[in-house]
């Protein structure tokens, strides 16, 4: 956010608070505040934290932008594996990258996995304006395409479908509604077993297997108590 763009920022707060004071000095106070951020999504936190109170701070301006940003990143579902051929250090200013793409609302909901695909925003009509995320966008569109094309999917258990959560191919599995660090074990047997050329198992089966032996267990330790009893 520049000067100008800070003057404007204040402008609007003011006609949204009118009862909150500023003076000439107040833009460049909140202009050194929030340089780091675009003037579009500081707009955006203003009209949400405003709606809420009747004073707002560029604290909880930064507060509001933080959180929607997580929550993009968090949809964005973001994976990525890596080059064999980049360095430590290459794969995380890569990630990193990914990262803020997301951040900044460049990818929609969906898991990144190689390429942008449908996540990826329209080309822009002729003469557009880019936006201010124009570098940052290739940067990201450069570290997805550094992805190994013909990496072997066979072996990445995200590469298919959960039977336990239900997970589709590409999405990681969830307890609770909750988005899991790892997959669900059947998820990876599953895997497994696919890759080594062996029939899936059949869990439910094996579940009622497992629950008529322990009945039967169970049926005979009270005939054996019944027997030492009599």
């Amino acid at each position: 956010m520049n000067s100008q763009e800070a003057t404007a920022l204040c402008a609007y707060v003011h006609q949204l608070c009118p009862q909150q004071r500023f003076n000439e000095h107040t833009p460049d106070v909140w202009g050194d505040v929030l340089a780091p951020y675009a003037l579009d999504e500081a707009r955006a936190a203003v009209v949400t934290v405003a709606a809420r109170q009747a004073f707002i701070a560029p604290a909880e301006i930064i507060t509001e932008i933080k959180a929607r940003r997580a929550e993009r990143i968090e949809l964005a579902n973001i994976v990525y594996d890596g080059n064999p051929l980049e360095t430590g250090a290459e794969s995380a200013e890569n990630l990193r990258e990914i990262i803020r793409a997301a951040g900044d609302g460049l990818t929609g909901p969906s898991s990144i996995a190689g390429s942008l695909g449908t996540a990826e925003r329209p080309a822009l009509p002729p003469g557009a304006d880019p936006g201010p995320y124009a570098g940052r966008a290739a940067a990201a569109r450069a570290a997805i395409g550094k992805m190994p094309a013909d990496r072997d999917t066979s072996q990445d258990p995200r590469g298919r479908g959960c039977r336990r959560c239900g997970a589709t191919p590409g999405s990681s599995c969830t307890t609770n509604g909750q988005r899991r660090r790892d997959v669900h074990p059947v998820r990876l047997e599953d895997t497994k077993r696919a890759a080594a050329g062996l029939p899936l198992l059949d869990h439910d089966q094996d579940e009622a297997r497992i629950k008529a032996a322990s009945a039967a267990a169970l049926a005979r330790d009270d005939q054996e108590q019944e027997a030492e009893a009599s």
